[in-house]
């Protein structure tokens, strides 16, 4: 057995790769547009994923975007998808400055979440071990759910 991939549907492509590629820093590796059965499918990868999801076509995010248009509602039985980042502050900061509202801080300096424009939570974790408590984050409060 092995992991492929995770699908979200998503309500809108361009605020959706905004946000995963733009400031979330995944890649896109492909797309396939269906006229019949009137979808778009994206596939995007960590960038330290890039060579193996090229070559496996895995691990990767499914991003699905329906023409006809849908409300979707969130389920919190999804739960998140999770990625590991070199430095939890640094890549909070990051996003914080591009508007993304930080909805757990990563006040152990181990794990943070925020959430796609569709509203996935995704967990933010620090490679390696924790890194000492730092402020702004360590003081900060919660956000919202995630």
């Amino acid at each position: 057995m092995q992991y492929l991939h995770t699908m979200v549907r998503i309500a809108d492509i361009e605020d959706s790769l905004a946000f995963y590629c733009g400031k979330l820093g995944l890649v896109e590796t492909r797309r396939y547009e269906s006229e019949k059965g009137r979808f778009t499918l994206i596939f995007l990868a960590a960038p330290g994923d890039l060579d193996r999801a090229k070559q496996d076509k895995a691990p990767l995010l499914e991003l699905t975007y329906n023409w006809d248009p849908e409300v979707y509602s969130g389920g919190r039985n999804f739960g998140h998808l999770a990625y590991r980042v070199e430095n939890i502050y640094e890549t909070c900061q990051k996003l914080k400055d591009a508007g993304v509202t930080i909805n757990r801080p990563p006040r152990d300096g181990h794990m943070a979440f925020i959430k796609s424009p569709d509203g996935i939570s995704i967990e933010l974790l620090q490679q390696g071990d924790a890194l000492p408590p730092q402020e702004p984050w360590a003081s900060m409060g919660n956000t919202g759910s995630w």
